[in-house]
């Protein structure tokens, strides 16, 4: 699978990390900055790795801001995005089980390393259930979706 990766400055010293876990479980990255740790409005990087998942460019992306929150509130406001917070390994792969998440956000300040590993692998090893409850809520998402101006 093709991993879009993104961070602000805040998310910079954990990215090296989330990209070597990436890896390592055999996806394929694109690293779409921030490039170093410099201050960087993580608005700008969550319209990149939107859209590379927009444009099918990768199937999932992992931002990586100072709390993930601000990187979940920017992805969310593009249609086709679902972008959740995980910092704990049930939230990451539930995440995508029940709610075809799109974008794990995890904030660098909240998390070391060694879970961050586990949330991508969590993350990355889950699909989207075929039960019919989840994919009726998703299929709501998708209306409001389409129904945004």
């Amino acid at each position: 699978m093709k991993i879009v990766i993104g961070s602000d400055h805040a998310g910079f010293p954990l990215k090296a990390h989330v990209i070597e876990t990436i890896k390592a479980l055999g996806h394929e990255v694109l690293d779409v900055g921030s490039h170093d740790a410099e201050p960087v409005d993580f608005p700008d990087i969550a319209k990149l790795v939107t859209g590379a998942i927009q444009s099918g460019e990768a199937e999932r992306g992992v931002m990586v801001c100072g709390t993930g929150v601000g990187a979940s509130i920017a992805a969310n406001k593009v249609k086709g995005i679902r972008a959740a917070v995980c910092h704990d390994v049930h939230s990451a792969h539930q995440s995508v089980e029940h709610d075809d998440v799109n974008i794990m956000c995890i904030g660098a300040q909240i998390v070391g390393p060694w879970l961050a590993s586990d949330l991508i692998k969590a993350y990355l090893e889950a699909e989207f259930s075929t039960s019919e409850e989840f994919r009726r809520r998703v299929e709501k998402l998708h209306e409001m979706d389409r129904e945004r101006q």
